[in-house]
Parts: structure tokens; sequence; C-alpha cells
């Protein structure tokens, strides 16, 4: 079961394995009445992995791959704001 720790963390769980990641940021597409969460582990902040969620905690993987993409965007463009290694740290 996946759920939300606090607004900085959640558990995401695999099946096998349980995984606490931090919150880098969430982004709303109203265009797909979607929401996906940034996160990554602690551990090795540079790999951000992207999850669509919905307003129960649901986590659910992106495999549309368009939709993907359009994640994968939105962080390149998140990653050029210079504020983006001050919320890391």
């Amino acid at each position: 079961m996946n759920k939300k720790i606090n607004d900085d963390e959640i558990i995401i769980n695999n099946g096998e394995k349980e995984f606490l990641l931090k919150i880098l940021f969430t982004y709303e597409n109203e265009d797909r009445n979607a929401k996906y969460c940034f996160v990554y582990e602690e551990s090795n902040p540079d790999d951000v992995f992207v999850y669509r969620y919905d307003d129960e905690g649901n986590i659910f993987e992106i495999e549309d791959e368009e939709e993907f993409n359009e994640a994968q965007e939105v962080l390149g463009a998140f990653n050029e704001d210079p504020e983006f290694e001050k919320i890391k740290d």
C-alpha cells in the first residue's frame, strides 16, 4: 500500500520492498486531469522519479509515453530553476 507520511515524504511499496522517498515537488495537468509527484531517495537525490497520484493517495506508474515525456519536460524546466538545488539541500 502506498501512503503519504507527511508533506515531504511518501512510502512506495512495490510488493517486495518499501521505499521512503522525499517529495521534490508536485505538478498538476488540468488538461489531462492528472496529478504528478516527483520524488527521490535521500541517498541519491540526482535520480528523480515521477508518479501519477490520485486524491486518495494512490500512486501509479506512468505507462503512456506521451505522458511520461511531458513529465520529463516539466522536470527539465524545474531543473533549470536556480532554486532547484536549494530544495534538495
